[in-house]
């Protein structure tokens, strides 16, 4: 009985030992995906996944590769403290019009799985882009614009302040 008893302790350390870290355990993306809207054909936009470090260790971005050749990414390469953030930078190039879903495949040091971020929108042609960009202009000027007062025919409300002293 001792034999099994200690057989299923040291059973258990050394799985506990070499268990896998998971990407949940050690990272958190403030999004996955961040979609950038309407681009305009060959004017590419850069983006930018923030990282933050969840474990009590230092967290290395051993690679951020995106699945084409259509991105070119960036990330930070010193270890992340505890607690900080780190960076992962895409930019789509834009050149096709039409919609896109662009991924980046994150590896983490120390981690076996890997994560994919994703960058998404819509490309448009110059003149539809132009087009577009003056609608959404002309739309938030009148968002801006205040309404004009109404003026009432009504007395205005007594205060209590001035009721109270009558």
């Amino acid at each position: 009985m001792k034999k099994l008893l200690l057989l299923a302790t040291a059973f258990t350390f050394s799985a506990s030992l070499f268990a896998q870290k998971k990407i949940a355990d050690v990272a958190k993306f403030e999004t996955e995906t961040i979609n950038q809207g309407n681009l305009k054909q060959n004017e590419p936009k850069e983006v930018k996944f923030v990282v933050t470090n969840i474990s009590n260790e230092p967290l290395i971005i051993e690679q951020a590769s995106p699945t084409c050749g259509c991105t070119i990414g960036d990330y930070t390469k010193s270890p992340i403290a505890p607690g900080a953030t780190g960076f992962i930078s895409a930019k789509f190039n834009a050149l096709t019009v039409g919609h896109f879903d662009k991924h980046l495949t994150v590896k983490f040091a120390g981690v076996d799985e890997t994560k994919s971020i994703t960058i998404t929108g819509n490309v448009l042609e110059a003149a539809e882009y132009d087009k577009w960009s003056a609608e959404m202009v002309e739309a938030k000027k009148k968002a801006d614009t205040p309404a004009p007062a109404v003026k009432s025919n009504k007395p205005a409300a007594k205060t209590a302040a001035v009721a109270n002293k009558q």
